[in-house]
């Protein structure tokens, strides 16, 4: 089938949204929101407000639906990503830090670096590689005084890697760790399973990646899923096993850790106030369970820092 749309310019756009049956309060934001935020992008904050039209195929808005409803859905997805990557960014941190220090004193500086100590050669193999890559593009003062300085060993100790390597590649040398109580020391300060952090690890990368991108958050399915941890209790009883592809245990997961590394984090009362703040956003779309509000994980008070 050959592409044969034509290119709308965004005032006939607009027309289309009206013809289709959507309120239009104030034309001249919705013009300067279709300028600046895009039609197409819109669209995906939409969809949930269109009905079928027997027999025409032409989708039509449930009567009522207003382009301020579709707005009031794109900006509470956006505060949600903000809000993600906030708790994303603090977890990345503090996983570099606990890789880092664990080699570090139980190998050395550089042991990373030995692949005895990683259980698949091929994959030890790439991850080099892509740090090499990355120690090569990296301008930061630190990684360019060590090359500049120094001449063995060639690459920079641990916990100076630990500062330019990305969530993904953390993953990839987290994972592939050959021995078992490595990979659990690492995991020791979390209070989970190696294999619960690694699966977590690998799906806030997918995460971190969604949000880097500005895509939606709040009612995808996500085909990079987390493994349900069976412990502690407190995260155990906050997921959510129904909805493993939604949003809603990420959030969970996030809001566990949070409790850890940020102890008086008001990061998860923030979450409740920015869900609340939003009924359009279908929580059952977004994974949420009944009652969920009224769980410890939600109710508790933060802890003391």
């Amino acid at each position: 089938m050959r592409f044969t749309k034509p290119s709308v310019a965004i005032v006939d756009q607009l027309a289309l949204l009206q013809a289709r049956g959507m309120l239009v309060p104030d034309v001249g934001h919705a013009l300067h929101c279709l300028q600046h935020i895009s039609y197409y992008r819109l669209r995906a904050y939409w969809l949930s407000f269109e009905q079928a039209t027997p027999g025409s195929g032409e989708h039509r808005f449930t009567p009522g639906t207003s382009f301020d409803d579709v707005l009031a859905l794109y900006v509470f997805d956006r505060r949600l990503r903000l809000h993600v990557m906030d708790a994303v960014e603090r977890v990345e941190v503090s996983l570099r830090g606990s890789w880092a220090h664990h080699l570090a004193m139980k190998y050395g500086p550089h042991g990373y670096l030995d692949q005895a100590i990683y259980a698949r050669a091929d994959h030890y193999d790439r991850a080099c590689q892509t740090l090499i890559s990355e120690i090569g593009r990296s301008k930061d003062t630190f990684i360019v005084h060590y090359l500049d300085k120094y001449d063995e060993p060639r690459h920079p100790p641990i916990w100076m890697i630990a500062e330019v390597i990305s969530l993904g590649q953390l993953s990839k040398w987290f994972s592939n760790l050959k021995f078992r109580s490595d990979r659990q020391a690492i995991a020791k300060p979390y209070e989970l399973d190696e294999k619960v952090l690694i699966s977590l690890t690998h799906h806030l990368t997918y995460i971190r990646n969604i949000c880097a991108h500005h895509g939606r958050l709040w009612n995808k399915q996500f085909t990079v899923t987390m493994m349900m941890p069976n412990s502690p209790a407190p995260l155990r009883l906050a997921i959510n096993p129904a909805s493993e592809r939604r949003i809603y245990n990420t959030l969970a997961a996030l809001g566990y850790l949070m409790g850890i590394i940020a102890p008086g984090t008001t990061w998860r009362q923030q979450l409740v106030g920015l869900v609340d703040s939003c009924p359009l956003a279908d929580e059952a779309v977004m994974g949420f369970p009944l009652e969920w509000r009224s769980q410890p994980a939600w109710t508790t008070p933060p802890a003391a820092p």
